[in-house]
């Protein structure tokens, strides 16, 4: 499991909402564990090395978090944490889930039952 500890040196409402938004990227995120192994993969190690360089790229507080700023009725919009992310972050993060999922296991997630409007669409199949 992730926690803000791991991203040591990082704010930790900061790192809370960099860990939040990874585990929307790769929901495998809390399932990462190093090998013990000297040679053994480190997907874990790999996922904090990613997390901690997005932690660098979200701007400072001030001026430079500000996205777009109105004087009238005085509204403040600041970049969301998702700009931190680059696409080869995301890519990444992807890639350490497909390394620690099996392949060609069995379907994720819920099917509806066959049904009658089903086969009739596919008569042979059913």
């Amino acid at each position: 499991m992730f926690s803000p500890s791991d991203l040591s040196g990082v704010d930790e409402t900061l790192a809370r909402r960099i860990i939040a938004y990874a585990r929307s990227v790769a929901p495998c995120l809390d399932s990462l564990v190093d090998g013990l192994d000297e040679d053994a993969a480190k997907p874990k190690s790999d996922a904090i090395a990613i997390l901690l360089g997005v932690a660098k790229e979200v701007p400072k507080a001030g001026k430079t978090r500000v996205k777009n700023q109105r004087t009238g009725q005085g509204a403040v919009e600041y970049f969301p944490i998702t700009s931190a992310f680059s696409d080869d972050d995301r890519a990444a993060l992807r890639a350490l889930c497909a390394a620690v999922t099996p392949a060609g296991g069995l379907p994720v997630g819920s099917f509806p039952a066959p049904s009658r409007a089903v086969s009739r669409m596919w008569p042979d199949e059913c």
